[in-house]
C-alpha cells in the first residue's frame, strides 16, 4: 500500500490546505484511490475552483435559452419542437504533447458531450492558437492538430464546418486547441446527467479502460515545464469508429425509455462522469469495480477510476431494462456492464476484490469542493497610439497583411477536413460564419468561433467585449438571428494576479456585450495554467484567449449572404463609422513592426443598431453580399470579397488609417438600390456610405491575380518548411 507522503500528495497537485481539507471530509487519511480521486475532482480543470465565482456574473438565460451551464452543453430552443445543443472545450496541453492524439480527442470529448444529451451532432468547429510559424516545433504542432481534428472528425461522420487560426510567439510553448460540436435534439427528447432512483443500474458503455490519459485533468492544471515531453502517457488515445458506433447506439437507445441520467467519461473518466451524476441527483453511488470492462491487466481501481480513455459512457437506467441496453450495445460491438447501483447514502463507494477501496462523501467533491477568489490586479491602460505615420503604399501594404499568416487563406487547413459530409453544409469554410441546414427543414443553423486576444491583452473588459460582439457580428453577416454562445476560457496561471486580473477583465466585458446583444452565455470551459516555466522560475503565459462559439437562426436558408462579390457595376457600400483606429491592429504589428495603444472601442448600442440593419437589409433581399470588418481594417475586407468573388473592386483612394484601422460594428454590403439602402440607413439612424463599385480585376492598384497569390501562399509554404 502506497503511503501518502506530503510528496505524493503533491504529485496530485494538492496543495498542504487542500490536503487539510480532505482529512477533514474523510476524518481521517486517504489512501492512494481516495487520495487520486479527490486530486482530480479538485483540478482546475474540474473543479473551475479559481474561475466560478467569476464565471457566475455572466449572463445564461433568455426565452430561447433551455438549459444553461452546468450541463454537459448548452441547450437553446430553434422553434418547431427543436433544440439546438452546443458546446466548446478545450484540449490545450495534450494537444502540445502530443498534437495528433490531442486535438483528435478533443473533437471526440466534445461530441460525446453534445450526443450524451440526446442531439444528433451535425457541426464541428475549431479555434487554434499557434505559436512564431519558424519556430522549431510549430510545423509539427500545426500538421499533428489539423490532421488529428481531420482524422477524427472525417472518420465519425460530422462535417468540420469552420474555425480560426491565430499565431503569437505567446503560444510558442503551450498552443491552444479548442473544439466545438452542435447538434439537434427533439425538445421532448433531452437528456440530462441526474442520477436518481435508488437501487437503479449503473451501468458502463464503449470501450474498454485502459491506462491512457490517467492524470490528464490533473495535468491539464498545471504549468507546462521542461519535462512536458514525459507527459505523453497522460494524453488520451482516440477511435473515431468506435466513436460513431457509440453515437448511434446512444441515439437508438435514447429513442426508448429506459435511460434515467447519461453521462460521458471526460475529463477524469470514470470518476467524474460517476460523481457528477451522483452530486446533482443527490443520491449515492456504489461501483463494484470488477465489474468495469479493461483492456489490460493487473490494473487497479486508482488506475481504473482516473483512466480517461476514450469512447466511454456511464448510465443510470430504469430497473429491468438491462438486457434491452445491452442488446442495443452488443449489436453496435460495444462493450456494455453493469457496474454499479444507486444509492441513498450521498457517498461514493466503490468495492474490489471484496473489499472496500473508497468511501467518500460526495458533497466534498463537487459542491463543496474548493472556491478561491484569488488576488488580482486590472490590467493597466494603454496609452494612446497617437499619430501613426504611413509605411510604404497602401498597395504593398495589402499584399503584405493577406500574406501574413494572420490573414494568409486557411484552404490548406480546411481543406483537410470532411465539410460535406452529412449534405447540409450550405456556407462553407472561408466566409463570415458557416452555415448548416437543419435536415429535412429550409433552416439553418450559422456558427461562428471567434476571439482576437491581441485586444484581451492590451484591454481585457474591451477585448472581452469584442470577442462577443465579433461572433455576434459574424452570425448576423449570413442573415442569421444569433441566438447564444459558449465559451473557452483559455488563460494563464490564476495565482498570478495579473492573470488572474486578465480573467476577471474578460469577463466584465463578456457580461456586458451578452446582456446588450441578447446573446447569453450557455455552456463552457475554462483552461488555466497555459504557461510555460521558464528556468528561472517564472512563467510565460499565453495571450488571454476567451474564445466564443456562437449560433444563430436562419428561418429560411434561400435568404442568406455570403461575402463574395456576385456582379460586376453594383455599388459598394460601408456600414458603420470610420475613425481609423490602428492600436493593436494587424497593420500596425504587421507593417509598422509594434504591437502597442488601446484596443479599438466597443460601442454595443452602435452594434446592435447596425447589425439589426444589415440582417433586415438582407432577409428584405435588399443586398447581395455583406461580409464584417474585422482583422486587417476596411481594405482588407473589401478584397476578401473581391477574391471571393473573382470580381475587383473600384474604389477611392483613402489613407492607411482609413484602409487598415480596425474600427467596430462596421460592414460592408454590395448593392444595385443603393438610394434605397442609403435612405433606409438615414432612417434607423445608421451611418452608411458609397465606397465604390464592384468591376474589374483590381483592388487598390493590385491586380487579382497578385493577391491572390499572395493570399493562397504562405501555409502550402510554411508547411513545404520554406518559412
Amino acid at each position: 500500500m502506497t503511503e501518502i507522503t506530503p510528496e505524493v500528495v503533491a504529485e496530485h497537485g494538492l496543495s498542504p490546505e487542500e490536503y487539510e481539507r480532505v482529512l477533514h471530509a474523510l476524518g481521517r487519511a486517504p489512501n492512494l484511490t481516495e487520495l487520486g480521486i479527490f486530486s482530480v475532482m479538485w483540478s482546475e480543470h474540474c473543479s473551475y475552483k479559481s474561475s466560478r465565482i467569476h464565471l457566475k456574473k455572466l449572463p445564461t438565460t433568455g426565452p430561447q435559452v433551455i438549459c444553461g451551464p452546468g450541463e454537459n452543453a448548452g441547450v437553446v430552443d430553434i422553434g418547431d419542437g427543436q433544440a439546438a445543443i452546443f458546446k466548446m472545450e478545450s484540449h490545450n496541453h495534450p494537444s502540445y504533447i502530443e498534437p495528433y492524439q490531442g486535438a483528435a480527442t478533443g473533437v471526440g470529448g466534445i461530441l460525446r458531450d453534445v450526443f450524451t444529451m440526446g442531439a444528433r451532432p451535425i457541426a464541428n468547429m475549431n479555434a487554434l492558437r499557434f505559436g512564431r510559424p519558424d519556430h522549431p516545433k510549430m510545423r509539427h504542432l500545426i500538421a499533428g492538430v489539423v490532421h488529428g481534428i481531420g482524422g477524427y472528425g472525417n472518420c465519425v461522420g460530422v462535417p468540420t464546418v469552420g474555425g480560426e487560426v491565430n499565431f503569437h510567439a505567446a503560444y510558442d510553448g503551450n498552443i491552444l486547441v479548442n473544439a466545438m460540436t452542435v447538434g439537434i435534439a427533439d425538445t421532448d427528447k433531452i437528456f440530462y446527467s441526474a442520477a436518481s432512483g435508488v437501487g437503479n443500474p449503473i451501468v458502463y458503455v464503449g470501450s474498454k479502460t485502459g491506462r491512457d490519459g490517467i492524470h490528464g485533468a490533473t495535468m491539464a492544471s498545471a504549468d507546462f515545464s521542461e519535462d512536458s515531453e514525459e507527459k505523453r502517457p497522460t494524453v488520451q488515445v482516440g477511435d473515431p469508429f468506435t466513436e460513431k458506433l457509440l453515437i448511434e447506439a446512444c441515439l437508438e437507445l435514447m429513442s426508448s425509455d429506459a435511460i434515467v441520467a447519461i453521462q460521458d467519461m471526460g475529463a477524469a473518466g470514470l470518476t467524474s462522469s460517476s460523481v457528477e451524476m451522483a452530486s446533482k441527483g443527490g443520491v449515492g453511488i456504489e461501483l463494484d469495480m470488477n465489474t468495469v470492462p479493461c483492456r489490460e491487466e493487473g490494473m487497479t481501481p486508482y488506475e481504473m477510476m482516473l483512466s480517461e480513455s476514450q469512447e466511454r459512457m456511464l448510465m443510470v437506467l430504469k430497473p429491468g431494462r438491462e438486457a434491452e441496453a445491452e442488446a442495443i450495445f452488443r449489436k453496435w460491438e460495444l462493450d456494455f456492464a453493469v457496474i454499479g447501483r444507486v444509492t441513498e447514502t450521498g457517498r461514493m463507494v466503490l468495492r474490489f476484490n471484496g473489499d472496500i477501496v473508497c468511501d467518500i462523501p460526495l458533497g466534498p467533491l463537487a459542491d463543496e469542493a474548493p472556491s478561491y477568489d484569488r488576488p488580482w490586479v486590472p490590467t493597466p491602460a494603454r496609452a494612446p497610439l497617437g499619430q501613426v505615420p504611413p509605411k510604404g503604399s497602401n498597395a504593398d501594404n495589402l499584399l503584405a497583411l493577406l500574406g501574413s499568416p494572420d490573414l494568409a487563406s486557411r484552404r490548406w487547413i480546411w481543406e483537410q477536413y470532411d465539410h460535406m459530409v452529412g449534405a447540409d453544409t450550405v456556407q462553407r469554410p472561408g466566409g463570415d460564419a458557416a452555415v448548416v441546414r437543419i435536415h429535412g427543414s429550409s433552416k439553418g443553423l450559422a456558427i461562428s468561433t471567434d476571439c482576437t486576444p491581441r485586444y484581451v491583452f492590451a484591454d481585457p473588459a474591451m477585448g472581452g467585449a469584442q470577442a462577443i460582439a465579433e461572433c455576434w457580428r459574424n452570425i448576423t453577416a449570413v442573415g442569421a438571428k444569433p441566438l447564444a454562445t459558449t465559451d473557452c476560457m483559455n488563460f494563464g496561471n490564476p495565482q498570478r494576479p495579473e492573470i488572474m486580473g486578465q480573467f476577471v477583465g474578460a469577463i466584465e466585458g463578456m457580461a456586458r456585450a451578452c446582456a446588450a446583444l441578447d446573446f447569453p452565455i450557455v455552456s463552457g470551459n475554462v483552461s488555466l495554467y497555459n504557461e510555460t516555466k521558464n528556468e528561472d522560475g517564472s512563467g510565460s503565459a499565453i495571450l488571454p484567449t476567451p474564445a466564443i462559439g456562437g449560433i444563430g437562426l436562419l428561418a429560411d436558408i434561400d435568404q442568406m449572404a455570403t461575402l463574395a462579390f456576385k456582379n460586376a457595376g453594383e455599388h459598394i457600400i460601408l456600414i458603420g463609422d470610420t475613425e481609423g483606429h490602428l492600436g493593436q491592429s494587424l497593420w500596425l504589428r504587421h507593417i509598422a513592426g509594434r504591437e502597442e495603444g488601446p484596443p479599438p472601442p466597443v460601442d454595443l448600442a452602435t452594434e446592435k443598431r447596425n447589425g439589426d440593419f444589415v440582417r433586415e437589409l438582407i432577409l428584405g433581399g435588399q443586398v447581395t453580399a455583406v461580409h464584417d470588418i474585422s482583422d486587417g481594417g476596411l481594405l482588407v475586407a473589401v478584397t476578401e470579397m473581391a477574391l471571393a468573388g473573382g470580381i475587383g473592386a473600384e474604389i477611392a483612394a483613402m489613407g492607411h488609417a482609413e484602409a487598415f484601422g480596425e474600427d467596430q460594428a462596421r460592414y460592408i454590403v454590395t448593392t444595385s438600390r443603393s438610394d434605397a439602402v442609403l435612405a433606409s440607413a438615414l432612417t434607423a439612424g445608421v451611418s452608411a456610405r458609397r465606397l465604390g463599385t464592384t468591376g474589374g480585376d483590381s483592388v487598390a492598384g493590385v491586380r487579382l491575380a497578385a493577391l491572390r497569390t499572395a493570399h493562397e501562399a504562405f501555409f502550402p509554404a510554411l508547411m513545404r518548411a520554406e518559412i
